[in-house]
């Protein structure tokens, strides 16, 4: 009988924890189980409870478990937030003469490219490649063949606090799990909702968790951005928490059931009703007050979506589309508004690709952990005897 694979992922988010199991199937994953539990030692982004994060991941590791009817020893992780930035760099190799390029000169000029000067408290988290040029001529996604005497490398690094990688690997390790990549979360989400061919004509996804928002942005099926935004789910809230004079609680049940982040999307000149204080009865506003703050909050966001493109000098290249992702995406209007500021077409990220794959999680809070799942499965099919060749090749470009 042969050995089941099974593939795993953890999605330690700010407000849930979710975690799935699927089996490998040929070059397919079928999903066996899933698991979710609130969130607990999280603040503004960062780790600030290790025990309490243990707690949720070890919850949601039992969930998946029972579900899947098998434990698993491995995962791979979602990494995100504000401690999170991207940059660009380029890798040098002069080879002296004229010869065939081949995988050894490649990973030369890409490990030239991962030799940059960074802050102690600083780690690579990723790597990406871009694009090569070979003796001037640019644009090879994949020079090996060609025949040169000068190899560049250009590559795209995402970079986090060696801090906060540690506390979330120690917290995996204390859940009785081993790690078997750490990976940036809307780097995932894309790996579970935007084809090849999106990625190509140039596609942003952007990540909408409760602490953070993240973002990355693909050109010509190389990865261009990433980055992680000021402005998450929570400021959402409490936006309407502060200007509506409500408890935060209230102020995320008002947004998610009458809010929208577009004035004129929804029937404006109904009135809602505000939870007072105890001993004092509920009062009345228009829902169009609502409304207009979280539509403010929603702009300002997509406006930090552009900026970041702008910074990475991308505000020339054609922006195909925007993917929103994660539970941030749920609120009525937000496709509309990316559409109004980033001026393309936007839409929703689910997850694809994933044999028996169940309606209830249809919804792009799910959608990074289908992705780092994704992931784990093709870090196990590299393994693979017959895969052997493509070593960091397939991770590079598979």
């Amino acid at each position: 009988m042969a050995n089941l694979e099974y593939a795993a992922a953890g999605d330690a988010g700010s407000h849930g924890t979710r975690f799935l199991i699927g089996l490998l199937e040929d070059s397919h994953v079928r999903l066996l189980g899933a698991g979710q539990v609130p969130s607990a030692g999280w603040s503004k982004g960062r780790i600030a409870d290790p025990r309490a994060l243990v707690a949720s991941l070890e919850g949601a590791i039992r969930e998946a478990e029972k579900c899947a009817g098998v434990s698993v020893a491995s995962a791979v992780v979602g990494m995100g937030g504000a401690s999170i930035e991207g940059l660009s760099n380029r890798g040098l190799y002069e080879m002296g003469r004229p010869r065939e390029i081949d995988a050894e000169a490649v990973r030369y000029a890409v490990e030239r490219a991962l030799r940059l000067n960074m802050p102690a408290d600083r780690m690579i988290l990723q790597m990406s490649p871009q694009d090569f040029i070979v003796d001037g001529r640019s644009e090879y996604w994949n020079p090996r063949g060609a025949c040169g005497s000068r190899l560049e490398a250009f590559v795209h690094l995402v970079t986090t606090s060696v801090q906060e990688h540690q506390c979330l690997l120690n917290a995996v390790h204390q859940a009785h799990l081993a790690v078997e990549e750490t990976i940036f979360e809307p780097f995932a989400a894309a790996y579970a909702a935007v084809g090849p061919e999106e990625r190509a004509k140039g596609v942003a996804v952007v990540d909408i968790g409760a602490h953070s928002t993240d973002l990355v942005f693909y050109h010509g099926d190389a990865l261009m951005v990433s980055a992680s935004l000021p402005i998450s789910g929570d400021h959402f809230t409490r936006d309407v928490s502060q200007v509506l004079c409500v408890s935060f609680e209230d102020a995320e049940r008002l947004k998610r059931e009458y809010g929208c982040a577009m004035v004129g999307l929804t029937a404006d000149n109904s009135i809602i009703e505000l939870p007072s204080a105890e001993g004092r009865p509920p009062r009345e506003a228009p829902r169009l007050d609502l409304n207009r703050i979280l539509e403010a909050r929603a702009g300002e966001l997509f406006l930090y979506v552009r900026q970041e493109l702008v910074k990475a000098g991308m505000e020339q290249e054609p922006l195909d589309g925007v993917v929103l992702t994660g539970a941030g995406a749920l609120l009525p209007g937000m496709c509309d508004m990316a559409e109004r500021v980033l001026n393309c077409q936007a839409r929703i990220g689910l997850p694809v690709g994933i044999a028996a794959w169940p309606r209830e999680l249809d919804n792009p809070a799910w959608t990074t952990a289908a992705g780092l799942m994704l992931y784990s499965a093709r870090l196990k099919q590299n393994d693979k005897p017959e895969a052997e060749d493509s070593g960091l090749w397939g991770r590079l470009f598979g």
